[in-house]
């Protein structure tokens, strides 16, 4: 089981990039003290330094999580505008949902033959040549009765089958690149899960 975290800048100024790759570094430098393995996904690097935003994928470990999950302050005075006032930095960590991409097995569909309707003579009426074939896990449903062969329909229905497939598997990555916009927006600037002084 895998969990997708993602470590953002909230689209906060140069330094909250900066510090975006410092909790980079702390994270992966727990995960690796703690054998949990993980790989970066996408890194959409700062105009300058550090990194806007980082996706990562890890094997489930609620506990880890707990203890980033929220927001991170850096107590520090600018390294990159000396006369600036402001000295709190925020750095987000969110949970993004893990959505699975949908694989095609031949063992999780189910087929039913029907008649045909529509234009085709006697034989239409007579033989189950359309078929139904239904995704079990998701219960997508396509139906083929473009021929009189039952075989060719069943190659035609496994084919449009995938087409959803794809189509669903395009949805939900939409849905994830969408949820990992809203993050940058949402970074809470206050109520701090941990506080660095630097």
């Amino acid at each position: 089981m895998k969990q997708i975290i993602q470590i953002t800048s909230g689209k906060g100024p140069i330094e909250c990039e900066f510090y975006t790759e410092k909790v980079f570094e702390m994270i992966k430098k727990e995960m690796r003290e703690k054998q949990i393995q993980f790989e970066v996904l996408e890194t959409i690097e700062g105009e300058k330094i550090g990194f806007q935003s980082i996706t990562i994928e890890l094997d489930k470990n609620d506990e880890f999580l707990k203890s980033w999950k929220g927001s991170i302050q850096f107590v520090a005075k600018s390294k990159f505008r000396p006369n600036h006032q402001r000295k709190n930095w925020f750095v987000g960590v969110f949970e993004i949902e893990n959505l699975q991409e949908l694989i095609l097995n031949e063992s999780d569909l189910q087929f039913q033959t029907m008649r045909s309707s529509g234009a085709g003579g006697q034989n239409v009426n007579k033989v189950n040549s359309a078929v139904r074939v239904t995704h079990l896990p998701t219960k997508i449903q396509v139906v083929a009765m473009d021929s009189r062969s039952q075989l060719e329909n069943k190659k035609l229905a496994i084919t449009r089958l995938k087409l959803k497939i794809i189509e669903q598997n395009a949805k939900q990555k939409s849905v994830l690149k969408e949820n990992q916009w809203m993050n940058h927006v949402q970074l809470e600037r206050g109520n701090p899960i941990k506080i660095f002084k630097m």
